[in-house]
């Protein structure tokens, strides 16, 4: 399968197989890796037991999280009734370990006065993110949402100030405050946030079936919510805001509550 061929990023109909008769695959059965595939047209469709959006045209998408141990069991029922398995292994990850000092220790271990803000915060980003729309824009080859240097990795355990905390679920840019930030798929904007607490300036993009991008750290932003952008559209600026050590872009991709690694969609750097 090649998403070139099969791409029209917003419409119903993509150009898969009419005459289907087994799923087909195309992506990395590997922690944080994203597949996009096809079953038969109405079949029904889960993975390790759980339902899994199906497009008109038997299209799909699913992901692994940082941590997924696997392996993965898809399961469909064609529309005839007959049942099919697939099951595949799920590739194991080493992550690496970074360690920050100079962190503010009001970041590091929050006071009580500000932990409503932060659950507001995550309220506002898991809302986005449990949108399940019918865009295709996740069927496009990715690009580089910023020009700079790679400063974090996903999956790297980060320890601030000596304390450990969760992961790092993003790759991150490290470029000037008032960077450029440009759209790596098409989708809709679906939140704009000035000042979120840990990500400050935080902006989230549908490219539908649940898969998201955010972008955190911003500065400033070029589109509200509602707006629909192009790959290659100048969405944000570069920032330092929330919690950070430097002006960077921490961008992200979500398969609705699952982390993916963006680094595993895009093309290799020049």
């Amino acid at each position: 399968m090649k998403k070139a061929l099969l791409l029209s990023a917003l419409s119903i109909s993509i150009g898969w197989s009419a005459s289907l008769s087994a799923i087909e695959l195309d992506g990395k059965f590997i922690q944080g890796g994203m597949v996009t595939g096809q079953v038969p047209v109405g079949s029904e469709l889960t993975l390790n037991g759980e339902p899994v959006k199906v497009g008109e045209d038997g299209v799909f998408v699913i992901g692994f999280s940082r941590d997924e141990t696997g392996p993965a069991l898809l399961e469909w029922t064609d529309k005839g009734g007959a049942k099919h398995t697939k099951r595949v292994e799920v590739e194991q990850r080493e992550y690496k370990i970074q360690r920050i000092e100079g962190v503010a220790q009001k970041y590091v271990s929050p006071p009580e006065e500000v932990l409503a803000r932060i659950r507001e915060d995550n309220r506002q980003v898991a809302e986005a993110r449990k949108l399940d729309t019918d865009l295709r824009a996740f069927l496009q080859d990715f690009i580089w949402p910023a020009e700079g240097p790679i400063s974090g990795v996903y999956g790297s355990q980060r320890f601030f100030n000596g304390e450990p905390k969760r992961p790092h679920y993003g790759i991150d840019i490290a470029a000037p405050t008032g960077t450029l930030v440009y759209a790596p798929a098409d989708g809709t904007v679906t939140l704009w946030h000035p000042d979120m607490y840990y990500s400050g300036g935080t902006l989230l993009i549908d490219h539908g079936f649940g898969i998201s991008s955010t972008f955190i750290h911003l500065s400033d932003s070029l589109v509200k919510e509602g707006d629909v952008v192009k790959q290659g559209d100048p969405i944000a600026k570069i920032g330092a805001t929330g919690r950070v050590t430097g002006a960077h872009l921490d961008w992200r991709i979500n398969w609705f509550k699952v982390r993916l690694d963006p680094g595993l969609l895009l093309p290799p750097r020049e």
